[in-house]
């Protein structure tokens, strides 16, 4: 039977995505395990007491946003690292995510540098008074209190890694060949700089514009639907410490969507998916799409419009997203918190449930 162009094209795409699942994740791995393993082995003998964790340490299954003085974190601080080390941690970065979502991670890490003089600036001004300004000094924002914490070897079979620190959260799980890649937490404060030579810059503004630009494209009776009740959440509503679940969905489902709509959608959702390297993230966005499109649901909270508190979820049968802009001096919305989390396999719990069924412990 002889496929028409078309039908070629078509085939050709499936068996070159079955040939990339095969191959992908032991590869990505394997890229990954390199660095990993020359940083693990780096470590000093007082490194390793902090450094270096069991894989059945608590910690692991963990994360949080706030910055280190509110909240110890886990693992060696970029602080206390050599400048070998820290070459090595962002080797680990760059070969963990794509160039988008490597350049989100590291721009936190910048913006952590460059917020004290933000509110150096705000307190000259007297926009802000004596005591939040000491307040906010404490919090020990730096790009140096960013930690890296290793859960077992990367010659173990089973393994994991943490980078984390204030509106940063990375957590990869190994078993085998499989990989896990979430929860994974980015944010911004500020969500737009407003001063000195980085004017203008926002990290997740495409994250930002493109909740907006949807919300706005839809009819009034669909804009209605799409949005809850209530005030706009201070916080994600699965925050670290929330203690919630979004289990129940609400809003619009994409299959109420025109196909341009659902196009943006999928486009928000990939912004996210495509954070990782992309092989990985094919892979990702491929669950999530044969769980079906139209069975996601979009909701939003707040003003339809920027610099006003706002705040959406993506909710689909394998993954959640949650963006939230709310917060910053005057009451101005320019501190983003956001999350991709896979449901059912936070933390590698499928692939590690799987595991532990098939070999025997």
């Amino acid at each position: 039977m002889q496929l028409s162009g078309l039908k070629k094209i078509l085939v050709c795409s499936v068996l070159l995505f079955c040939f990339l699942c095969g191959r992908a994740q032991p590869e990505y791995g394997k890229g990954i395990k390199y660095y990993a393993d020359s940083l693990y082995q780096s470590f000093s003998k007082m490194q390793k007491i902090s450094g270096l964790l069991s894989f059945g340490d608590t910690a692991r299954l963990k994360w949080n946003n706030l910055p280190v003085g509110l909240r110890a974190r886990a693992g060696l601080n970029i602080g206390n690292m050599n400048n070998d080390q820290r070459r090595l941690v962002q080797r680990i970065l760059s070969a963990a995510l794509s160039s988008q979502g490597y350049l989100k991670a590291t721009g936190v890490m910048h913006l952590d540098n460059l917020i004290n003089g933000f509110y150096d600036s705000l307190y000259q001004r007297k926009e802000i008074n004596d005591t939040t300004y000491s307040f906010v000094r404490s919090l020990l924002w730096s790009h140096q209190n960013y930690y890296f914490a290793f859960f077992g070897s990367p010659h173990d079979p089973q393994w994991g890694f943490k980078l984390e620190g204030h509106h940063l959260s990375v957590n990869f799980t190994f078993t085998g060949n499989n990989i896990s890649v979430t929860p994974f937490f980015i944010g911004t404060d500020p969500a737009e700089y407003m001063i000195s030579e980085y004017a203008g810059w926002r990290v997740l503004g495409q994250e930002e514009d493109m909740g907006l630009r949807l919300m706005n494209s839809l009819s009034p009776t669909l804009q209605q639907k799409a949005t809850g009740k209530g005030e706009t959440p201070a916080d994600i509503i699965t925050g670290a410490e929330s203690g919630k679940r979004l289990i129940d969905y609400w809003g619009i489902r994409a299959s109420d969507l025109t196909a341009a709509q659902k196009i943006l959608l999928e486009s928000m959702i990939r912004e996210f998916v495509f954070n990782m390297e992309y092989d990985k993230a094919v892979m990702e966005y491929e669950k999530i799409r044969k769980a079906g499109i139209d069975n996601i649901w979009f909701g939003w909270i707040g003003a339809y419009e920027e610099k006003k508190p706002h705040y959406y979820v993506i909710n689909g049968p394998t993954f959640l997203i949650e963006f939230d802009n709310n917060g910053g001096p005057r009451n101005a919305a320019n501190h983003i918190h956001a999350i991709w989390r896979e449901k059912g396999n936070e933390y590698g719990e499928d692939i590690l449930k799987a595991h532990y069924l098939k070999e025997k412990h």
